[in-house]
C-alpha cells in the first residue's frame, strides 16, 4: 500500500535529518572549535528570544491562573491554585511552549539564513577558500540553540511564575513567600529533572532541522522561504514527539 505523499516525505526527511545530525557529531569533535563564532552565535539567538519567551511566559502565568481560578473555586480547593500552576508550567507548559517559541523565531531565520548564503553560493565560497563550511555555520549554531533553549526555559518559567502570582493576587491576597513556598514544597525531583533535561533535546532538535533545511534548500528565492517555512512546521512537530517520548520513558521509570 502506498503511503500519502506528505507522510512519505516526512518520513524521507526524518530520515535525511537524522544522517545530517550524526554528519554533526562527527563534525562537532574534530578540531578546531569555532569559539569565537560559537559565542556569537549564542548571543545571537539567546538574546533575539528573550524579550518574546519573556513576554510569552508573563502572558501564560497569568492567563493560566486566571482560568484555572473558577474551577478551583468550584470543587473548594482555590488554595492549591498556586501548587497547580507551578507544577504545570515547570513541568509541561513552561518546556514545550517556549520550545515552540523557539522554534518560531530560530528554525525560521536560521533556515532563511543558511537557506540565502546557498542561494547566493557564500557556501561554495567557503569550501574553495579552504574554510569548513559545516563546521563553521552548522555546528556553531546547534550548538548554540542546544546551550540556550535551557536558559531561555528557565527565564521563561521564572516570568511566567510571576504572571501566576499577579494572577493569583487580582482576587485574592497571597503573599509573595507562601505563594514560591507552597510551589517549590510540592515540586519534586522527578519533576523537574525530565522537564529540564527535555529542553536539552528541544533546542537540539530546532537547531539540526533550521539547519538542515537552510543547508539543504534548493536554488532561487522561493527555495529560502519554502526552507524557512518548513523548518519551523517540522521542528515543531519533533517538539511534540520528544515531549511524548520523554513523558513515557520518565512514566516507566517512576518520576511522573
Amino acid at each position: 500500500m502506498l503511503l500519502p505523499t506528505k507522510f512519505r516525505r516526512f518520513l524521507e526527511d526524518t530520515g535525511l535529518i537524522t544522517r545530517f545530525a550524526g554528519h554533526y557529531f562527527s563534525q562537532g569533535v574534530k578540531p578546531r572549535l569555532e569559539l569565537a563564532e560559537l559565542i556569537r552565535q549564542c548571543y545571537i539567538i539567546g538574546y533575539s528570544s528573550l524579550g518574546l519567551v519573556a513576554l510569552t511566559g508573563f502572558i501564560m502565568g497569568l492567563v493560566l491562573t486566571m482560568q484555572l481560578r473558577p474551577a478551583l473555586v468550584n470543587y473548594g480547593v482555590a488554595s492549591q491554585l498556586p501548587v497547580m500552576v507551578g507544577i504545570a508550567i515547570v513541568r509541561e507548559i513552561g518546556p514545550v511552549i517556549t520550545a515552540l517559541i523557539f522554534a518560531g523565531k530560530i528554525a525560521s531565520s536560521v533556515g532563511a539564513e543558511l537557506g540565502s548564503m546557498k542561494v547566493t553560493e557564500q557556501i561554495d565560497a567557503m569550501e574553495v577558500s579552504g574554510t569548513n563550511p559545516f563546521k563553521y555555520l552548522v555546528v556553531t549554531r546547534v550548538a548554540a540553540s542546544t546551550l540556550m533553549l535551557p536558559i531561555l526555559v528557565l527565564v521563561g518559567d521564572a516570568i511566567s511564575l510571576g504572571g501566576a502570582f499577579i494572577g493569583v493576587n487580582i482576587k485574592g491576597v497571597t503573599s509573595l513567600h507562601l505563594f514560591f513556598r507552597q510551589i517549590l514544597d510540592n515540586l519534586s525531583f522527578g519533576d523537574v529533572l525530565p522537564a529540564f533535561i527535555k529542553t536539552w533535546f528541544f533546542g537540539f532538535a530546532v537547531g539540526v532541522v533550521g539547519c538542515y533545511k537552510g543547508y539543504t534548500s534548493s536554488k532561487g528565492t522561493e527555495g529560502v522561504g519554502r526552507a524557512a517555512n518548513s523548518a519551523v512546521v517540522l521542528s515543531s512537530i519533533l517538539i511534540f514527539i520528544i515531549d511524548l517520548i520523554v513523558v513515557q520513558v520518565t512514566d516507566v521509570m517512576g518520576l511522573n
